[in-house]
């Protein structure tokens, strides 16, 4: 019998554009948040005004504030969404170039990069491990296998999606005037949680697209990374 023909490796898919959308998602979800911190502080500044002296603040103002209250709510909402779908359109574009170049240096199948972020319990380590094992297969070799920055990312990630169930917690269970300034002052510590897992996202993103960038440019062969 003949052996087989040999088939050459696929080339690495650019990465760069998709890199770039995400980091601009995550740019744009950022300053949201910042609009959104200023509309916190208003609606606590208005909510202490009408504990201390209920007849100094009008009707309408009171409308005019929560109408800008949920809005804010549901521009944040709708540009987080926009950000999570630029971040996972990257990561699809860098597992299959990490596929190219470590075929079976993956734990998780491709329809994890979805799903592992909504399965409960799951979620608190399997969108981690995909990032993990798509460095290793990235790096060139003198890198090292675990990335801090990873690390940073995820932990920052795990804190303020905590922080924000416990807003939306708040948000539901509360009536009263002073669980709703609470739950304000609680959102601009989410924002702020958010803001810092966001920069180490677009640092997540900017390492392994140079790694990857770097090894679709070189001129030699792309071989698979050792483990």
């Amino acid at each position: 019998m003949y052996p087989p023909p040999f088939t050459p490796p696929l080339p690495l898919r650019p990465v760069r554009l998709l890199a770039n959308l995400a980091l601009g998602a995550l740019a744009l979800d950022c300053l949201t948040g910042l609009a959104v911190a200023v509309v916190d502080l208003r609606e606590v500044a208005l909510i202490n005004r009408l504990i201390s002296d209920p007849d100094a603040v009008s009707e309408a103002e009171i409308n005019t504030s929560d109408m800008i209250y949920a809005t804010s709510g549901y521009v944040e909402t709708a540009v987080y969404f926009v950000a999570g779908l630029a971040f996972l359109m990257w990561m699809f574009r860098v597992r299959a170039n990490a596929d190219v170049l470590e075929p079976d240096g993956h734990r998780h199948r491709k329809h994890w990069l979805i799903f592992g972020w909504i399965a409960p319990i799951l979620a608190l380590w399997f969108p981690k491990q995909i990032i993990d094992d798509i460095w290793r297969a990235s790096r060139r070799i003198d890198q090292p296998p675990r990335s801090g920055v990873i690390i940073a990312w995820w932990t920052a990630w795990l804190l303020s999606s905590w922080v924000s169930y416990v807003v939306v917690r708040l948000i539901i269970k509360t009536d009263d005037l002073e669980g709703i300034a609470a739950a304000a002052k609680f959102d601009l510590v989410n924002l702020a949680m958010w803001m810092v897992a966001a920069a180490l996202a677009a640092a997540v993103i900017l390492r392994i697209t140079n790694a990857q960038e770097t090894r679709r440019l070189a001129p030699s062969a792309q071989p698979a990374q050792p483990a």
